[in-house]
């Protein structure tokens, strides 16, 4: 089985599989620095846009379970900061698991590009967390609190403002501490685009006019919130996955809940839901303008699948086909 056959000759980024311990593919293609052709390597650091919320999700569980804040808790009851158009009776469950209703302010029924965000509001200003702040905080609410699923990056925002105000650090900081160190995350962090550490993969946008490629740095908040903007590798992802089921971060029974259907038949705590196998497995997922990424681990299987791409490829075809590449293995297996 030559699992490099689904992938496309064009793409650039990275990709890692492991079943059972065994590495089945752990390669980089492309290139991290186009124009000077610097390739990718196993070791390249990566933007993984909203996936980052999965680490937002495991640190609140951690400061549920030191019994900090409380998953049914109002938020109007943990932050100091008042925000009169967002409902006050918003719990952290319904920030967690997207059905707060409150309004969005990057709704992806009313945008379909996130660059769109920076034309009136320079990206450069966005170097915290609250510095969000001013695109949403004049927004009404969409919605009743816990009446339906709606992806919400605000929410996320707002529970990485739980986090600060809890701990009273930058919430990069005590992910850094809560889960990045114990993990082994050595290469994971939010960097600013204008302050990025070295062996870092620029990420491009297809221009379709001119036919070429540019740089994203224009299109995406210059440092990483709550919403996500997390910079990782192969590697680290990999111990992220390892360490969080070993229960050394937060508790086997809190795992359990973030991979469990929370609010509708696809989403639990931060993490996505695969649903097209016996046994549904998590995953975590992001996309921004150049950036494309997607990790699972299926328990059942004890596999991982991370792909991740620089010039925004479709990552999640990818997926699907190496996924069905490796069930037709296990199949012939069992024969």
């Amino acid at each position: 089985m030559n699992l490099k056959q689904s992938i496309p000759a064009d793409f650039s980024g990275f990709v890692n599989i492991t079943s059972n311990d065994e590495s089945l593919l752990f390669e980089a293609f492309g290139y991290r620095d186009l124009p000077n052709k610097i390739k990718n390597t196993v070791d390249t650091i990566f933007g993984t846009a909203s996936g980052g919320k999965t680490f937002i999700a495991v640190a609140i569980m951690k400061l549920i379970e030191e019994k900090k804040i409380g998953i049914d808790q109002p938020i109007d009851q943990i932050l100091s900061k008042k925000m009169p158009n967002i409902d006050p009776n918003v719990t952290v469950h319904q920030l967690l698991n997207h059905t707060s209703g409150i309004g969005d302010y990057f709704d992806e029924e009313e945008l379909t590009d996130y660059a769109e965000l920076w034309e009136d509001f320079p990206n450069y200003k966005i170097r915290k967390n609250s510095d969000l702040l001013p695109l949403f905080i004049d927004k009404k609410m969409m919605d009743l609190p816990g009446k339906k699923f709606q992806y919400n990056n605000t929410g996320y925002v707002l529970l990485a403002a739980i986090i600060e105000e809890v701990t009273r650090q930058d919430f990069d900081g005590y992910l850094k501490h809560a889960i990045f160190d114990p993990a082994g995350m050595t290469s994971t962090g939010y960097f600013a685009l204008d302050r990025l550490p070295a062996n870092v993969a620029n990420a491009y946008i297809y221009d379709k006019e001119s036919k070429e490629y540019y740089s994203n740095i224009y299109s995406i908040d210059v440092k990483g919130t709550g919403a996500g903007g997390c910079f990782t590798t192969l590697k680290d992802l990999e111990r992220f996955w390892q360490t969080l089921f070993s229960g050394k971060i937060i508790s086997t029974h809190a795992v359990n809940l973030m991979q469990t259907m929370q609010a509708s038949d696809y989403y639990g705590y931060g993490f996505w839901i695969a649903q097209n196998n016996e046994q549904p497995f998590p995953y975590m997922q992001g996309q921004d303008p150049g950036i494309s990424f997607i990790s699972s681990y299926d328990r059942s299987l004890n596999r991982t699948i991370t792909i991740m791409s620089n010039l925004g490829q479709n990552v999640w075809a990818m997926h699907k086909e190496l996924s069905a590449c490796l069930a037709k293995k296990d199949d012939s297996s069992k024969d």
